[in-house]
């Protein structure tokens, strides 16, 4: 299938790769126009990483041409992206290969320099890529997917950590093309919605991997499959791409499989969504309220039809009693108590660092806590999908790695599955399962690993972060399973779609220690979330107003109580300092204009530069000392 449009960012003609004997796409073509937004959709193993390392130049490929328009502006987020250890977050922002940082490069170099050839056209360039304030908006964006410690070394942080590091200078650096792959892992649910938004609001042109179904619905403008090496295109988002995509294989009389299947139930299940809402009333907070004593009522009935069924599990689940967890100053429970009940599918979200994972290991024994119990029913089984638990022998047989733990897994209701039928199920065909593990792709390892968990039948499965590196179809094979799951499940997950459709309720964690049970899926927490702050906004807001009306002194007073007042000495200061950052800013305007100017002699742009650093150093340091004062 081609896509050829007039003047593309990009082009991609009749691409085919191949390693060894193994074809992954044979003749692809598209073509990426600007504002695009595509999401690049495929079973894990079918090529998604390979085509963006294509791209990037990372990688070569067999026939086809990979064309760009001139002098566009190209940036790459790839999986595991890798920065020196020894430099800070700060240096590692600096050392990216991207037009700005080379631009202020080669302009300290030129300042540091006694010859100034080619110093009107650099300042031109600064001025035009807003770079004299680089410092400043990587900062921002920094902290943004919380990365607050900038001297930090790489080599400290976590893989995630470092990931978004990578993440920050790609947004910073204002490409015309952005290719993302996998760019929701590691970021909690507060960043991912940051990041939507981000992406959605600025002209962008995007290609993208994600398995984040409701970011490609709300992100996307255009989907790619790659599907039985063939590529095909959807001018739409995810809802519009599950349609089209339903249309192409009953128009091609294509035999339906299971995983179409599948993938008719999702596209049903999206239908079933409700669409974004306008203004809601206060009544449809209030009906929150008394969802809880609805849901328990129901979580009753349906013991009673599930327990029926026979799947053997006994009436103790687990009970948390007074159980308290701190690590120094960071609080992670206190005094938490909680009595978990039969078939109970509970979900756990929360920042990052609020102690998500922590919780599940004080369940699984693995942590103790400072004090307080986990009681444990006699019965429970349980299966723990880790973070970390990617631990093949890369020379190991794929079924062997199954067939290891059990030949045979029972099903229920007299129905067994044998480990290569099980795989199978988990879209290992044959010639896969007798592959070496080393041949399988990042997220064909992370479904190995699932199934390495489920093929122990246990009858309570705790997943943590399950959703990383699948892609979209075992995502929808691993939700049919957790369905049909006679057992409990908790997940902890980032991935909104993936909650709303496999959960019942949740556990907020929204740290120290502050933990809230919420009777419903994530978009209904959203909902109740947002609906709080604003009716809470409005009150404030409500409040304000009237006591500015009766003016009283008694009301003053209340004021007074509720907020420190300034002292004189803090009142002179947070005055003064408004005058000083207007004039800072007066001044930085005055000195880029001369800068621009092209009349200054060398030593007046020496000390001009000079100064428009320490400028930008003192408006930083002074917009937050007088944040500080404005929130006394």
């Amino acid at each position: 299938m081609h896509s050829i449009m007039a003047n593309p960012l990009l082009q991609i003609d009749s691409l085919t790769k191949s390693f060894g004997d193994l074809l992954l796409f044979n003749e692809i073509s598209f073509g990426i126009a600007e504002g695009d937004k595509i999401g690049l959709i495929a079973s894990n193993g079918s090529g998604k990483t390979t085509l963006l390392n294509i791209i990037s130049g990372k990688e070569p490929y067999d026939n086809g041409r990979v064309v760009f328009r001139n002098d566009i502006r190209v940036d790459y987020l790839d999986q595991s992206p890798s920065f020196a250890p020894e430099l800070t977050v700060l240096e590692a922002c600096f050392s990216v290969d991207n037009e700005t940082v080379k631009l202020i490069a080669k302009y300290e170099e030129i300042m540091a320099s006694a010859n100034q050839d080619g110093l009107d056209e650099i300042l031109a360039k600064m001025d035009l890529l807003n770079a004299w304030d680089y410092e400043q908006r990587i900062k921002q964006i920094l902290t943004q997917l919380k990365i607050i410690d900038f001297k930090q070394k790489i080599g400290e942080l976590s893989g995630g950590q470092v990931k978004r590091v990578a993440l920050a200078n790609v947004l910073i650096g204002e490409p015309e093309l952005v290719m993302l792959d996998e760019p929701t892992n590691h970021l909690d649910l507060e960043m991912v919605e940051w990041l939507e938004e981000y992406l959605s609001r600025n002209n962008i042109s995007l290609l993208m991997v994600t398995h984040d179904r409701y970011f490609l619905d709300r992100v996307c403008t255009s989907i790619i499959e790659i599907d039985n090496k063939q590529l095909y295109q959807y001018k739409g988002n995810y809802s519009y791409y599950l349609e089209k995509r339903d249309e192409r294989l009953a128009t091609e009389g294509t035999e339906v499989t299971r995983a179409k299947n599948l993938m008719r139930k999702e596209l049903e299940w999206m239908r079933r969504q409700p669409k974004a809402r306008g203004t809601k009333s206060k009544s449809r907070i209030d009906a929150f309220y008394t969802l809880e004593e609805k849901a328990n009522k129901q979580r009753d009935n349906s013991n009673i039809q599930i327990a029926a069924k026979g799947a053997y599990i006994g009436k103790k689940i687990f009970e948390a009693k007074n159980v308290s967890k701190s690590y120094g100053d960071i609080k992670i429970t206190n005094d938490f108590n909680y009595l978990f009940t039969r078939y109970e599918k509970m979900g756990i979200v929360g920042n990052n660092g609020t102690g998500k994972s922590t919780f599940i290991k004080m369940l699984l024994g693995e942590v103790e806590p400072d004090s307080g119990t986990f009681e444990i029913g006699e019965t429970i089984n349980f299966g723990y999908y880790s973070q970390d638990g990617l631990n093949f022998n890369d020379q190991t047989k794929v079924i062997d790695v199954v067939t290891n733990i059990a030949e045979v897994i029972d099903m229920g209701d007299g129905k067994h599955l044998t480990a290569s039928q099980f795989l199978l199920h988990f879209m290992f065909p044959p010639e896969k399962q007798h592959n070496f593990v080393s041949k399988l792709s990042g997220g064909e390892k992370r479904r190995l690993y699932l199934c390495t968990v489920l093929i122990k039948n246990p009858n309570f499965l705790v997943l943590d972060e399950p959703t990383n590196d699948l892609d979209i179809m075992t995502l929808n094979i691993l939700e049919e399973y957790l369905a049909g799951f006679k057992g409990c499940l908790i997940v902890i997950s980032h991935d909104r779609y993936f909650m709303d459709k496999v959960v019942d309720h949740l556990l907020v964690f929204h740290g120290d220690a502050e933990i809230q049970n919420f009777p419903g899926n994530y978009t209904q927490f959203r909902e109740w979330k947002l609906e709080k702050e604003k009716i809470e906004a409005e009150e404030i807001k409500a409040e304000k107003a009237d006591k500015t009306i009766k003016g009283t002194t008694e009301q003053g007073d209340n004021k007074k109580e509720n907020k420190r007042k300034l002292s004189y000495r803090e009142k002179q200061e947070f005055e003064l300092l408004e005058k000083e950052i207007e004039e800072l800013e007066n001044e930085k305007k005055d000195i880029t204009t001369q800068l621009s100017s092209g009349t200054l002699s060398n030593d007046e742009l020496i000390n001009h530069s000079n100064r428009i650093t320490e400028i930008i150093e003192l408006i930083d340091e002074k917009t937050m000392r007088w944040l500080e004062l404005s929130e006394i």
